[in-house]
């Protein structure tokens, strides 16, 4: 198992022949179009991750990243895709999907618990203990530390197991379609965020 870090970009073809890729993201904070994009991380699913840096001054250019996350013929993995999709559209100015979310299916399946987060998903279903220590830190710093490194590679690393997982319950229970349905709706979830109604249910009555 290998962290792969890259500065700006991925190399060309990296992830060309995956049908699905993990996608996480690492920001200065959670109000996207102030706190910038700092570390972008992917996985096929196999043994290594890959981290993305990009440095204070970039220009976010990154041709190869950009056609990866835009390629519709590859499923985007999240967990809570709603922000990383929102930080790679204003940033990359793409829309990174289709979309499938792990934090999605397991509100609609997991609904005997309000523990949503990726700790407990990976520790209820793959059995693994899930470190968050590096959560709030410095990801724009001249400098990613081991730890850092570590915990960015850990939040995309689990996603492709537990989105298998979590798929066999909603068929089961009957809620595929459901789930799809709010999978196809993030992208458009995030661009209501990026266009100023981040809190606001609009479908609300009042």
């Amino acid at each position: 198992m290998t962290v792969h870090f890259h500065e700006e970009d991925i190399p060309a073809g990296l992830f060309a022949d995956a049908g699905s890729i993990a996608v996480d993201t690492e920001t200065m904070g959670l109000i996207t179009p102030r706190d910038r994009l700092c570390v972008v991380q992917l996985s096929d699913g196999g043994p290594d991750e890959h981290l993305v840096r990009f440095g204070p001054n970039s220009d976010y250019a990154a041709p190869n990243l950009k056609a990866l996350l835009a390629d519709t013929g590859k499923v985007k993995l999240y967990h809570f895709g709603r922000f990383d999709i929102a930080a790679l559209r204003h940033y990359l100015g793409i829309v990174a999907g289709p979309a499938w979310d792990t934090k999605i299916a397991s509100r609609l399946i997991r609904t005997y618990t309000d523990r949503h987060g990726l700790k407990e998903l990976v520790r209820e279903l793959l059995g693994q203990e899930l470190s968050k220590q590096q959560q709030s830190s410095d990801w724009g710093g001249p400098e990613l530390s081991d730890a850092q490194k570590e915990y960015a590679a850990s939040d995309v690393r689990y996603l492709h197991r537990l989105r298998a997982e979590l798929e066999k319950r909603l068929v089961r229970e009957g809620r595929m379609t459901l789930a799809q349905a709010c999978f196809d709706f993030l992208p458009m979830r995030a661009e209501l965020d990026l266009a100023g109604w981040p809190e606001q249910d609009i479908f609300a009555h009042a």
